[in-house]
């Protein structure tokens, strides 16, 4: 069992920057690939992005959705257990509730269906 706890969320005006943490139990981390979602007011969850070992050859690999891309950078520390969203250059329509989860097969999809684990989400809300 995984348990994942997110934090960093908050308020902030346009513009502005945040940095989601999402803290692992449990062993293995590194072999999981994590994914960043959030989810706005009336709004379905969406994918945001992940960052899954690729081997050796490949190394770390990473992904965004178009709506973040070149503003947040997906990162993580294996000996912390930890994966971070570093969010700049926010819009209002960023806001939303931002969750974390793991996929043990270390895929790294943008499907949620995908992902083992989730945690409970952070709010984000950027003001105009």
């Amino acid at each position: 069992q995984v348990q994942l706890v997110e934090s960093g969320g908050g308020l902030v005006q346009a513009g502005g920057s945040l940095r989601l943490s999402c803290a692992a139990s449990g062993r293995s981390f590194s072999a999981y690939a994590m994914g960043w979602f959030r989810q706005a007011p009336g709004k379905e969850r969406e994918f945001v992005a992940a960052i899954a070992w690729s081997g050796a050859w490949s190394g770390v690999t990473t992904r965004y959705a178009d709506s973040v891309k070149g503003r947040f950078t997906i990162s993580r520390d294996n000996a912390k257990n930890t994966v971070y969203l570093e969010m700049n250059s926010l819009k209002p329509e960023d806001t939303a509730v931002y969750s974390c989860a793991a996929d043990f097969r270390g895929r790294g999809s943008w499907l949620e269906n995908e992902y083992d684990y989730w945690g409970q989400g952070t709010q984000v809300t950027v003001s105009s």
